[in-house]
């Protein structure tokens, strides 16, 4: 599957903004006031967007439960409804353009559009190439006990079972490890 500069850059902003939603009543919010969404917009180069407010905060983190949903989806037609939903209500409105050192890409939102609705088309289509591959399950959530954070697949096999195999993957297999051989000593 080929994935383009501009897709890639949508993939790594939808992956880290549903993993900063709470993981429990207990966890705090990585997401927790206009400063920080102003962080995410910079930290993923988001053109397009003026000042930010408590609406726009209060947006993102809405869209933020729906990407949410499209990781956790069954099943292609799940995952489809969802993105369907998400960048309908966008206004999605594609267009080339080739801003800031870029070469050609396409946005999916309309000039002006809110940040939210911003990521909520980028991020969707990005997300809906992947449906329309048949790659549906790449789009994926930790499979340590302790940790549910999303992330997108892009191993060659579709074999990557953890959010980052230097923390979850690694504690894991050490873990699995110590297990053997108190069994082998015991």
């Amino acid at each position: 599957m080929l994935i383009t500069h501009d897709t890639r850059c949508a993939l790594d902003a939808v992956v880290e903004l549903v993993n900063t939603a709470p993981e429990d009543d207990t966890a705090p919010d990585a997401l927790p006031d206009v400063a920080a969404l102003a962080d995410f917009v910079r930290k993923h180069e988001i053109s397009d967007v003026g000042a930010l407010s408590e609406f726009d905060l209060s947006a993102v983190r809405k869209i933020r439960g729906r990407f949410a949903g499209i990781f956790a989806a069954s099943d292609p037609r799940a995952a489809a409804g969802l993105i369907n939903e998400l960048v309908a209500a966008a206004g999605t409105t594609p267009r080339l353009t080739d801003h800031d050192g870029y070469d050609w890409h396409v946005h999916y939102f309309a000039p002006g559009a809110s940040v939210a609705d911003h990521l909520a088309a980028d991020c969707g289509m990005a997300l809906a190439f992947f449906v329309v591959a048949g790659e549906q399950e790449r789009l994926r959530r930790c499979e340590a006990p302790d940790c549910r954070r999303a992330f997108v697949d892009l191993s060659r096999n579709r074999s990557r079972r953890y959010c980052d195999s230097r923390t979850c993957g690694n504690r894991l297999h050490v873990a699995a490890y110590r297990a053997r051989r108190k069994e082998a000593a015991g």
